[in-house]
């Protein structure tokens, strides 16, 4: 009897966990196609989509044992999101470029200004240093900075005029904020090997109260001309203590403060999105895009560009792609998207973080 009772709540408990974690599923799968003003909560669901899949794929095996017909049914819900399931876990092959057609290697990263905060200001150089020692060996045709900085001379934390004569840059672009107190510049920009002949910029109605900017340089190929956009969509801005807190390190006041941060920021990234995306589609060449989205695959910012554009590590890539190098588990927030008329192939991800975001690469031809 007793033996009776236990498995009747073991099978109840069990019920309640699918239901929760169903439930969860189908709200990321909704996080795509939902702006986030609307339900500022749905969100939230597509950022812990992988968490949620997993949770789910481990109830449904548990339920199979119990509950035949709802673990089918489960398993049903599971291969109906299969598109958006291969955003996440990907098995791109790349596009093969025609014979002798030349191709462009497009870089995009998040610098984290250097480490320039470092508290040991040795080991901000050291850093320093190593990046500049990376793009030297990869050697980008177009590199977009994002978090990138520099000093007005006098200075010895030498960035710009160290990279223009290492990469043998010809033009470049760039939209900073400036500190006049200290001399300090801090925003994106790009560097390109082969010349611009048009610059301008998406503005943002925060660009007068943040460091996210958007920026394109129209760059002449061969005979072709490609409009890249260098992005930097709304950051979170967290502090120390609720970087933690998310974490579980410590703070419950810290993660509610954290959340409310991660919830805001959701639509001011939407509308961002939809401002670039109206840019995009008034240009008169085949564009790339290039940035730090702050966003998953699973979110409406992602679900923009996707709708016209190709994303070149689903193209190229196989895997599940992490470009957050941080603590906390963001995954893949950085993202080379492209026109369909471009073709894409050797998508690379750094493999030594050297900022809290990976440096990701990849060569672009026109088809």
């Amino acid at each position: 009897m007793a033996k009776r009772k236990a498995r009747r709540w073991i099978r109840l408990l069990l019920d309640i966990l699918c239901v929760i974690a169903t439930l969860s599923l189908l709200l990321s799968y909704l996080s795509p196609y939902t702006h986030p003003e609307s339900f500022s909560i749905i969100p939230i669901f597509g950022l812990a989509y992988p968490v949620i899949v997993l949770a789910f794929i481990a109830a449904m095996i548990t339920q199979f044992f119990f509950r035949r017909w709802f673990a089918i049914a489960m398993l049903a819900l599971l291969l109906s999101g299969a598109g958006l399931h291969f955003r996440t876990f990907t098995l791109g092959g790349g596009d093969t470029p025609p014979k002798n057609a030349k191709s462009l290697k497009i870089m995009s990263y998040n610098v984290h200004l250097f480490d320039l905060y470092n508290d040991d200001p040795k080991e901000a150089q050291k850093s320093r240093r190593k990046i500049l020692q990376f793009l030297k060996n990869e050697s980008p045709d177009i590199v977009c900075f994002q978090e990138f900085y520099q000093q007005d001379k006098p200075t010895n934390f030498v960035t710009k005029d160290t990279i223009i004569p290492l990469l043998g840059i010809k033009d470049y672009q760039e939209r900073y904020t400036y500190v006049e107190s200290s001399r300090r510049n801090y925003g994106i920009s790009l560097f390109s090997k082969y010349p611009i002949i048009e610059k301008g910029e998406v503005r943002f109605d925060s660009d007068l109260k943040s460091f996210n900017y958007s920026i394109y340089s129209d760059i002449v190929f061969n005979k072709d001309t490609i409009r890249v956009y260098n992005v930097h969509l709304q950051s979170i801005s967290l502090d120390s203590e609720e970087r933690a807190a998310l974490i579980n390190e410590d703070s419950e006041t810290g993660f509610f403060d954290a959340m409310g941060k991660v919830i805001e920021a959701f639509p001011e990234r939407a509308k961002q999105a939809n401002r670039i995306m109206k840019h995009i589609k008034n240009s008169p060449y085949p564009v790339v895009v290039c940035g730090d989205f702050n966003d998953t695959p699973l979110s409406y910012t992602y679900q923009r560009f996707h709708n016209h554009l190709t994303d070149a590590h689903r193209n190229c890539n196989s895997g599940i792609g992490k470009t957050y190098a941080g603590k906390i588990p963001a995954g893949r927030i950085d993202y080379i998207f492209h026109s369909e008329s471009l073709g894409s192939h050797n998508f690379e991800i750094q493999k030594e973080a050297l900022s809290d975001h990976y440096a990701i690469s990849c060569k672009i031809f026109v088809k």
